[in-house]
C-alpha cells in the first residue's frame, strides 16, 4: 500500500470510529471538506501540517495515520449518509 492510500485508510478508520462527519472534521481541522474527501480517497497529497491538525482533531498520534492494516482487512466503511436527528 502506498503512502497516500495508507493515510486515506487510517484517516477514514479514525474518523468513522469517532463518529465524525467529513464536514465536522474538516471544520475543526481548518481544511476544506472537499480536500478532506480527496485525502480519504487517496487523491490528495497532504502536508505534514495538515496531517498534524487532522490527527490532533481525531485525538490520535500522527503515527496512527501510518498504521498498516491487517492483511485482508476490509476498507473502513463511511458513516451513514444523512443528517442526524436534533439533539443526537
Amino acid at each position: 500500500m502506498d503512502g497516500r492510500s495508507l493515510v486515506a485508510w487510517n484517516l477514514r478508520r479514525l474518523r468513522v470510529a469517532r463518529g465524525l462527519s467529513q464536514e465536522r472534521l474538516a471544520l475543526d481541522a481548518a481544511v476544506d471538506r472537499a480536500y478532506l474527501s480527496g485525502l480519504e480517497r487517496a487523491q490528495e497529497n497532504p502536508t505534514v501540517d495538515v496531517l498534524d491538525r487532522l490527527a490532533a482533531q481525531l485525538g490520535a498520534a500522527l503515527s496512527e495515520l501510518f498504521v498498516e492494516p491487517a492483511e485482508g482487512a476490509d476498507r473502513p466503511e463511511p458513516l451513514k449518509a444523512g443528517r442526524r436527528a436534533k439533539g443526537a
